[in-house]
C-alpha cells in the first residue's frame, strides 16, 4: 500500500465521524424502536391515582404512572389524558415531570413527551436524551414518528458514535 492509501484509511473514520456531527448539529433523523407502533392498539394506563372531570373529558393519573401501548412503554409522574368529544377515544396523552419512553431497544428521556394518538407522534422536550446502545444522542427537542419508526432531533443536537469495535 502506498502512504496516501494509508493515510486514506486512516483518516475516514475521522471525516465520518466529523460530517456525522456536523449534520447532526442541526437536526437529523434517527430510527426509534424496532418496529412501527400500532397507534390503534389499546392504550392501558396504571397510576397510584386517578382524577376525571367528565366535563371537560380529562383524566389526570398520578404516581407511578405506566402507559403501554404495544411495545412502547412511556412512565413518568404525571399523566394528564385528554379524550375525544365523544368519549370514545384517546385524542392525546401530555406526561411531565420526567418522562421515559420505551420502544424495543431504544429508549429516551425528556422533561416532557406529548402523544398525539390520532397523528401517531410524541414529542418530547427538554433535555431530551436517546440512548441506543453504545450511542447516545441529547437535544432539546425529539419528534417520534411512530407509523414508520423514526424519529427527529432538533435543538442543540449532541451524539457520542462509538467508531471502534463491534459497532
Amino acid at each position: 500500500m502506498t502512504q496516501v492509501t494509508i493515510l486514506r484509511i486512516l483518516l475516514l473514520p475521522l471525516f465520518v465521524t466529523l460530517l456525522a456531527s456536523a449534520a447532526l448539529a442541526q437536526g437529523t433523523s434517527v430510527a426509534f424502536g424496532t418496529l412501527q407502533q400500532d397507534t390503534g392498539l389499546p392504550v392501558e394506563v396504571t397510576a397510584d391515582n386517578l382524577s376525571v372531570d367528565q366535563t371537560t373529558g380529562v383524566a389526570i393519573f398520578t404516581g407511578n404512572v405506566l402507559i403501554g401501548q404495544g411495545e412502547m412503554r412511556l412512565s413518568a409522574p404525571r399523566v394528564l389524558v385528554v379524550y375525544l368529544e365523544d368519549q370514545q377515544g384517546i385524542e392525546r396523552m401530555e406526561a411531565t415531570g420526567g418522562v421515559t419512553l420505551v420502544s424495543g431497544p431504544d429508549a429516551a428521556e425528556s422533561e416532557r413527551a406529548d402523544y398525539s394518538i390520532a397523528e401517531g407522534t410524541i414529542v418530547m422536550t427538554g433535555n431530551v436524551l436517546l440512548d441506543q446502545g453504545p450511542n447516545a444522542l441529547s437535544a432539546d427537542r425529539m419528534t417520534v414518528q411512530l407509523d414508520d419508526g423514526t424519529a427527529q432531533m432538533s435543538g442543540r443536537v449532541k451524539t457520542i458514535i462509538q467508531t471502534g469495535g463491534d459497532n
